[in-house]
């Protein structure tokens, strides 16, 4: 190839397959798409060993994509059953997927993953490691730390979430502040001990150019990965989080002069009237990098719920310059999400994310919408079944209680507005009396 990644192809004005499927995708022409991709503010990951994958693009001026994280853990180590997670999760619709293994047949089940989906893939790596020498986090060395990482790009994952920015600065300020909820990010939390136990710098951040030659080999996106943020409403916006964001901003272009696709990962929770700014901020920063976003959930006092207190903050998020959303399930907090629980996350970020591309006016984002209200207008609940995002609840909810006449529903009967009003417009007359 006369490239190395797809920044570079983008930048040499080659344009490749992934770029052609995006373009598509999006209803963009593919010119427009590589000149936000020269600049770094769109992404394609697609490690050069996924093959079948179906890409797509991630940030500004793009459908917002939406993430699912799974995995094996101790307490959950059944590969069949993250299988079939994956499988229910390519069928909502989710275009991508995190593996956040940490115990057990990881490679096994990350092979498995990248066979069966075209989705892309994401990894932790720090998270494997522990498993993967069987030895404690303290003696695990720098090198071995990268020889999992190119376990995983060998295997095919298009990208690495990466906690570089928690250096000795960034850790400097932690023990400055007194935060609530302190570090929360798993990752982060694991390279702050490493760093404290090994009185050493982070690897991943003294070798940030090992890192990036692995990244330009498999033309795999770096996430960096939001080691310092906020766990709790309190500790938001705080110097610590905005600290570490600095640091990603200066990675960023370090990476870019490589040719290395790169996003940001972004806050968790943080209060409503603080969100927009955060965005900003993020976007300014980072140099206009693609935004990941967990939520960020809007309040700490509803675990059982927080798919929706993530979908709130989700909205609000991606309508403010966040590109991609992770989910978060009802089981937030509390155990590792179902089969029910992951469908119920995934379903509430995509309505954030739908509801976000149609603020910020995105082509065709309304159009669907149109379809829905014109389709309740004719009474056509066909129609209104399958335009819904999700079919079979709709379909269920409907069954469940069914009307006396078929053009209504079991709330209003003959006293439906729009029966009303369909039944007056083709000439008819209205009768609400048996």
């Amino acid at each position: 190839m006369d490239y190395t990644t797809q920044m570079d192809a983008a930048r040499k004005g080659i344009v490749t397959e992934q770029m052609e499927t995006v373009a598509r995708k999006e209803n963009m022409r593919v010119e427009d798409l590589m000149a936000r991709m020269a600049k770094g503010t769109v992404i394609i990951p697609a490690n050069k060993n996924h093959l079948n994958i179906d890409p797509e693009g991630v940030g500004d001026g793009l459908r917002t994509k939406i993430n699912v994280n799974l995995g094996i853990s101790k307490d959950c180590c059944n590969i069949d059953v993250e299988m079939e997670k994956v499988r229910h999760a390519l069928k909502l619709g989710a275009e991508s997927i995190m593996d956040l293994s940490n115990f057990g047949k990881t490679r096994e089940f990350r092979q498995a993953l990248v066979k069966e989906s075209g989705a892309m893939i994401g990894t932790v790596p720090i998270y494997d490691a522990v498993g993967f020498y069987e030895k404690n986090l303290s003696d695990i060395t720098a090198d071995e730390f990268f020889k999992v990482v190119e376990a995983h790009v060998e295997d095919g994952v298009d990208f690495l979430t990466i906690h570089c920015g928690m250096n000795r600065r960034t850790a400097e300020r932690i023990d400055k502040h007194d935060r609530l909820t302190s570090i929360v990010s798993r990752g982060g939390s694991l390279l702050y001990a490493w760093m404290k136990h090994n009185d050493a710098e982070n690897p991943f951040y003294e070798y940030y150019d090992r890192l990036l030659d692995i990244c330009e080999k498999y033309d795999v996106t770096l996430s960096l990965g939001d080691g310092c943020r906020p766990g709790s409403i309190h500790d938001a916006t705080d110097a610590v989080q905005v600290q570490e964001m600095i640091e990603l901003g200066e990675l960023t272009k370090r990476a870019w002069e490589r040719n290395v696709q790169v996003m940001i990962e972004g806050p968790g929770h943080m209060a409503l009237n603080e969100i927009a700014a955060n965005m900003v901020l993020e976007k300014r920063l980072c140099h206009g990098a693609p935004f990941y976003v967990l939520g960020p959930l809007v309040t700490d006092v509803a675990p059982g719920y927080d798919h929706i207190t993530s979908a709130i903050g989700g909205a609000v998020a991606a309508a403010s310059g966040a590109n991609f959303l992770c989910y978060v399930t009802p089981a937030e907090h509390l155990r590792l999400p179902t089969l029910d629980d992951m469908k119920e996350g995934i379903i509430a970020s995509r309505i954030a994310a739908h509801a976000a591309d149609i603020a910020n006016g995105l082509p065709g984002a309304r159009t669907w919408d149109d379809k829905m209200s014109q389709a309740r207008a004719d009474l056509d609940w066909e129609a209104m079944f399958s335009l819904s995002m999700d079919e079979e609840k709709a379909r269920a909810y409907r069954e469940s209680s069914k009307p006396e006449h078929e053009d209504s529903c079991s709330m209003c009967g003959k006293m439906c507005a729009v029966r009303t009003m369909k039944r007056l417009k083709e000439g008819k007359n209205i009768q609400l009396d048996d």
